[in-house]
């Protein structure tokens, strides 16, 4: 094992530099990234090509084109998935018809709150990073989100917002579904169809904490200031 943890590292060239001189490790360095070492150096986004955006279809790029004036960054979800443009089509046809409709009882931060709760469970850096800023922006609430992610049993939930995630969790861990469940959601105002969403918010989330894993995607660095710094106004 190397002992890099000392080191400020600076990729140039493919070599690894530390503040003073050069150490050569060959065939470690590619494209900035140093196997088995996270935090210190960087690395890439996904351990899968990532394709260049001129190479996409018109349709993705311009997709990718709303998201990034939208949000300032292109969050490394579309990136990442970018490498199979069916499947990333589909992906993101899903997410939208669960995370943007304008029906349903659930709030903006029912959902962030359901996808942060989930991926905390499965384990998901990305979505748990990704989710939780989007969270806190919605929420207007910059301590709620750490708080679900760490044990969500414990942050500051009101009786609806605990049973909404009771559910979710329910499904997120493939647990049996009982009709006390439905008539336990039903008791602060959802009907069934709001129970779909809550179910099919979590199980969507279980397949995109799973891509995560799958491509070890990296979160945006952008991400962890979101909703805890105020944005310049431009």
């Amino acid at each position: 094992m190397f002992a890099y943890q000392r080191l400020r590292c600076v990729h140039h060239f493919g070599k690894l530099y530390n503040a003073n001189k050069l150490l050569v490790v060959p065939s470690l360095v590619i494209k900035g990234y140093v196997p088995g070492v996270r935090g210190l150096c960087s690395y890439p986004i996904s351990r899968y090509p990532v394709p260049d955006k001129k190479d996409l279809p018109q349709d993705m790029v311009q997709q990718m084109d709303e998201v990034e004036e939208k949000s300032g960054f292109l969050p490394n979800v579309f990136k990442a998935l970018a490498h199979r443009p069916d499947e990333f089509r589909a992906f993101f046809a899903y997410y939208d018809a669960l995370m943007n409709k304008d029906t349903g009882r659930l709030t903006k931060a029912d959902k962030e709150m359901i996808v942060v709760a989930t991926s905390a469970h499965n384990n998901c850096l990305y979505c748990v990073i990704a989710h939780g800023a989007l969270l806190r922006i919605f929420s207007k609430n910059r301590i709620l989100a750490d708080q679900v992610a760490t044990n969500w049993k414990c942050a500051d939930l009101d009786a609806r917002q605990k049973a909404i995630l009771e559910f979710a969790m329910a499904i997120c861990k493939s647990e049996a579904v009982h009709e006390e469940h439905f008539l336990e959601l039903e008791k602060h105002g959802f009907d069934r169809e709001d129970i779909w969403d809550i179910g099919a918010i979590a199980a969507f989330f279980a397949l995109s904490n799973r891509m995560a894993h799958l491509t070890n995607m990296r979160p945006n660095d952008e991400f962890y200031t979101f909703g805890r710094i105020p944005r310049e106004k431009k």
